[in-house]
């Protein structure tokens, strides 16, 4: 009785939103929503336009920021094991590495906005 129950709840609460989503978007469309691309491009213009590489940077650098949280989360758990002089080493040699990369490019002017 209480996977008839389950299952009867969870198909018509999956029907309710999928009907939702249907709907609602059609409420108030207007042309920017219409549009297939969110970009920012128009579609129909060339596909050749000049596009700053200042935003490849910056989305360059947040990747890199991202990875270095990811590979450095594990560390509290890390410390509790026998061998932390090799985890603390590894770790330093990871954001010594991370430091220099930033240093390098904001001697080289990588992070300014402007040109």
């Amino acid at each position: 009785m209480n996977m008839l129950l389950v299952l009867s709840v969870n198909i018509t609460l999956s029907l309710c939103l999928i009907l939702i989503a249907f709907w609602l978007p059609q409420l108030n469309l207007y042309t920017e929503k219409a549009n297939p691309y969110e970009c920012g491009f128009d579609p129909m213009s060339s596909a050749r336009l000049p596009f700053s590489m200042k935003f490849f940077l910056v989305a360059i650098t947040f990747l890199l920021f991202d990875l270095e949280i990811a590979l450095l989360l594990p560390l509290p758990w890390a410390i509790q094991m026998y061998n932390i002089n090799t985890t603390m080493f590894v770790s330093f040699i990871l954001i010594s590495i991370l430091a220099l990369g930033l240093a390098y490019e904001w001697v080289q002017k990588g992070l300014e906005w402007t040109e």
